[in-house]
């Protein structure tokens, strides 16, 4: 089969996927609104956090609702009543979250470090899209729970006429609160290059422990060119931890089979939104930093769509 016509279904495929993910968050977004905003007695006395059509957010212990709006009693102003009309969407705030009275979010992108994963999974339903160099191009979404499905493609080839794509899945599970496990493959393939070039890529395990806030990693995998795998074992250690609601350290640290063994590490900081993250880090080893001291800069975004 020819390139072009390959390359063509390819992009056809991710553009399908990619629309797919939107869809999903959007139905996603949709039916949690119209749950949220469903008010029992039950969540009286609970802290909420409410959005507002113009995009401001308010934060208070819900008190009730009345014709006119819903009562918060909020830490600067006192009760509030917000007016139904003005609301977009509400959210009834985790306790455990709350740090000396600020609520932090959950870690949107607590599924991978820079590019090697961490032992959590998206959720049925939730998804990603993540840029890095602005030349790599990733989309995964949460099949269950437990099972992640992701991939992407170079951009660069991808105009030059020979398509570098890559697959991701991931499946996980929870072993106790603090620990997690998993397995995956990555996957990829330059399309046009060499009709009988079955791929290369890694297939791993892995093992995490702590939270999505704070937590080290550590995987096992055997890489793989055209069906030969490797005799020695890839071995990464990672970590992230959250020094502040939006900050949070982030690194990364390879060591990759040769003749002995041939070790990468990285270092960085991660900005955090409640659905974006951005990943400024640096790349070095002994080779590099003889050339750059501080390393190579590595810059990644992801943007969440879903729960």
């Amino acid at each position: 089969m020819s390139a072009i016509p390959v390359a063509i279904r390819l992009s056809r495929i991710f553009g399908i996927a990619f629309w797919c993910c939107l869809l999903m968050a959007a139905s996603a977004n949709s039916s949690y609104a119209q749950t949220d905003t469903t008010l029992t007695k039950s969540v009286v006395g609970k802290r909420w956090i409410v959005e507002t059509r113009d995009g401001s957010t308010i934060q208070g212990v819900f008190l009730g609702q009345t014709e006119g709006g819903i009562r918060l009693r909020t830490d600067s102003a006192g009760e509030v009543v917000i007016p139904h009309a003005q609301i977009r969407s509400t959210k009834v705030v985790d306790e455990s979250r709350m740090r000396n009275g600020e609520y932090w979010f959950e870690n949107p992108n607590a599924t991978r470090y820079l590019f090697s994963p961490s032992a959590f999974s998206l959720k049925k339903g939730e998804a990603y899209y993540q840029n890095t160099y602005l030349v790599l191009n990733s989309f995964n979404i949460g099949i269950t729970d437990n099972i992640t499905m992701g991939g992407g493609f170079e951009l660069i080839s991808t105009f030059s006429g020979s398509p570098a794509f890559y697959l991701t899945p991931k499946a996980t599970f929870e072993i106790n609160e603090k620990w997690r496990a998993g397995g995956g493959l990555l996957y990829a393939n330059v399309i046009g290059i060499e009709e009988d070039f079955s791929g290369l890529g890694i297939g791993y395990g892995i093992v995490t422990y702590g939270n999505s806030d704070d937590n080290a990693t550590l995987g096992v995998g055997y890489g793989f060119v055209d069906g030969e795998f490797s005799s020695k074992p890839v071995i990464t250690l990672s970590g992230m931890k959250r020094v502040s609601r939006r900050i949070g350290l982030v690194t990364e640290n390879w060591l990759v089979p040769t003749d002995s063994y041939y070790g990468v590490v990285s270092y960085g900081l991660r900005f955090m939104g409640e659905r974006l993250t951005v990943d400024l880090a640096f790349i070095n080893n002994r080779e590099i930093a003889e050339e750059i001291a501080i390393g190579i800069p590595y810059v990644d975004f992801v943007i969440k769509f879903g729960k």
